[in-house]
């Protein structure tokens, strides 16, 4: 059997992500867990996470998982989740500067106010809509324009337009969804994502890290 693992260092919205698996998976088995034989192990791996970069970077590092990431990030089907996308880029604004994974070359930023003098709300939080950038595997029965529903407050900024895999629009049109090899992230919430969420989980539980 399959199995698809959720990294768990504590900063996961985990019970949800696991029971959105289960459910458009049920031929594989889920299992989160912190414990790197059982990661390595696993077919596909999903990093997940909420909060700030600075714990998110602390926890990874202190429990060793940090090195485990960047080598699967080479081996096998990997998925980033909101902060889990954000720590997958090599640098942070957030928490006066973080150095990250560097898995996917780019920095994280914090949402600018408009030059106009509208005012943004930051942060960025509830539905919108998400353009997807080229075809892919895990954009299949994804239709394009497509509500994600997010909760942030720094957004990613890709060094190479080509890993750029979905964009969505507030204040300016920013990165949601970048792609480098077998690493899919998004910066929406999959799980929390109603129809289009689970169709996205269900195309990475079939993805073999191929374009």
């Amino acid at each position: 059997m399959a199995t698809i693992g959720v990294i768990d260092y504590g900063m996961g919205n985990l019970h949800s992500i696991a029971k959105a698996l289960e459910r458009v998976a049920p031929g594989q088995r889920v299992e989160v867990t912190y414990d790197p034989e059982q990661l390595l192990r696993a077919d596909r791996l999903v990093l997940p996470g909420v909060g700030g970069i600075s714990h998110c970077m602390q926890e990874l590092q202190r429990l060793e998982l940090d090195e485990l990431i960047q080598e699967v990030a080479g081996s096998k089907p990997l998925l980033g989740i909101c902060l889990g996308m954000q720590a997958l880029l090599t640098y942070s604004d957030e928490n006066d500067g973080v150095d990250a994974l560097d898995v996917i070359p780019g920095q994280v930023q914090r949402f600018m106010q408009p030059a106009d003098g509208s005012r943004l709300k930051i942060p960025h939080m509830g539905w919108n809509q998400v353009r997807w950038e080229f075809e892919h595997p895990l954009w299949r029965d994804v239709p394009q324009d497509s509500w994600f529903y997010f909760v942030h407050s720094y957004r990613a900024v890709s060094d190479k337009p080509q890993h750029v895999a979905g964009t969505t629009e507030y204040g300016s049109r920013f990165a949601c969804s970048l792609l480098r090899d077998n690493v899919f992230a998004v910066q929406f919430h999959p799980e929390k994502s109603q129809g289009t969420g689970l169709a996205l989980l269900a195309n990475f539980a079939q993805w073999d890290g191929q374009a």
